[in-house]
């Protein structure tokens, strides 16, 4: 019997115009009513997040929520922090040495400060207005070495991004977790944080095996948690290489994948 789904956002839960179908929220109430756990596990801040917990009834202190793509796991209802890996202002400056080596824009979440970059760029407005937030401007090279930050995105137009990646030193691999999650966003975070350490350790606090977890998304962020659920779900519309990985495929977004799942493994299991 499952227990937890885990449910990415962009690509997933919501339709490309940022909306959710009724028939998904219909199913994800029908899924709480059965006691199971429906968690958002996402890349975007808590703030890019929160009118859609509230619109899924997602805000008690039974909920928990994921963002940042598992560098900040928290209760909804009472705030309470389970987890959170961060990263320092000295990562910051050492990520933009290298985005200027690379030539590609840069941008990065303070835990203080917010949404801050070197200057605007196109991606940057991107991420500002997709999660309604404000941009505050920050000579990166004076960032404070022990400033917390939760990631650091190389952000541009995805040709160059994909030359960028291609030519990323194996080091930083080995020092942060590196994650395309958009062809125009590349992230960095704590080498401790993806969604599928941020799933694992929000099921053993919540005593659920991973047996019984339902993971579902459609692009690489997703993928440390697919391959972490007992049942990984790739969306209809998700990368070639997620679906190559996943258990079962999907409907695509626009056609109420995520309902579908819930549908077929949740609401009909006993």
């Amino acid at each position: 019997m499952y227990k937890l789904i885990a449910l990415d956002m962009d690509g997933t839960l919501l339709r490309e115009d940022g909306s959710i179908s009724a028939r998904t929220q219909r199913a994800i109430a029908e899924a709480k009513a059965k006691g199971v756990r429906v968690v958002l596990a996402s890349g975007r801040p808590l703030s890019g997040m929160a009118r859609f917990l509230d619109q899924l009834a997602l805000t008690s202190h039974q909920d928990y929520v994921l963002s940042y793509n598992g560098a900040l796991i928290q209760n909804v209802g009472s705030g309470d922090v389970l987890s959170r890996n961060v990263l320092t202002g000295k990562d910051v400056r050492e990520l933009y040495r290298l985005s200027q080596q690379l030539g590609v824009n840069i941008h990065a979440f303070s835990h203080t400060r917010g949404l801050i970059a070197p200057r605007t760029s196109r991606y940057t407005e991107v991420e500002r207005s997709h999660n309604d937030l404000t941009l505050t401007l920050v000579d990166f090279a004076a960032i404070p070495e022990d400033e917390a930050i939760l990631k650091v995105m190389m952000v541009d137009e995805p040709a160059l991004l994909a030359e960028a990646m291609a030519q990323l030193p194996e080091t930083v691999y080995q020092h942060y977790t590196v994650l395309l999650s958009t062809p125009y966003f590349l992230e960095f975070l704590h080498p401790h944080s993806n969604k599928g350490n941020g799933v694992a350790q929000l099921a053993a606090h919540l005593s659920i095996e991973p047996q019984a977890v339902i993971c579902v998304g459609d692009a690489g962020n997703d993928a440390h948690m697919i391959d972490f659920a007992g049942l990984g779900v790739a969306m209809g519309n998700a990368t070639d290489a997620l679906k190559q990985q996943a258990d079962y495929i999907t409907l695509s977004n626009e056609d109420d994948g995520v309902a579908h799942v819930i549908e077929k493994f949740i609401l009909k299991q006993p």
